[in-house]
């Protein structure tokens, strides 16, 4: 059997079903309220994941040396030089 992959609306909602079947499954759906489509809870989620890794690394020598690294990763990245494209810290 071979899947059918469909869009009703241009790719926000994707259904899918088997040639066979009229039945669908609803395989994603991009959320409107979000800028990449995440469902806003995984959005909400994250953050309050990055919330817990900040206040773990004020007692976490490793977490705190992890997270400067990615603060200079993303301190370059923001830099408009094209010339710097990796910095291995």
């Amino acid at each position: 059997m071979c899947k059918i992959f469909e869009s009703p609306d241009q790719g926000n909602t994707v259904y899918s079903r088997n040639t066979s079947s009229l039945d669908r499954e609803l395989v994603s759906e991009r959320d409107p309220r979000t800028s990449d489509g995440r469902p806003l809870r995984d959005h909400i989620m994250e953050d309050k994941l990055w919330g817990e890794i900040r206040r773990a690394a004020k007692t976490n020598t490793a977490l705190q040396i992890a997270l400067d690294r990615v603060k200079v990763i993303y301190y370059l990245s923001k830099q408009a030089s094209d010339s710097v494209q990796h910095h291995s810290v």
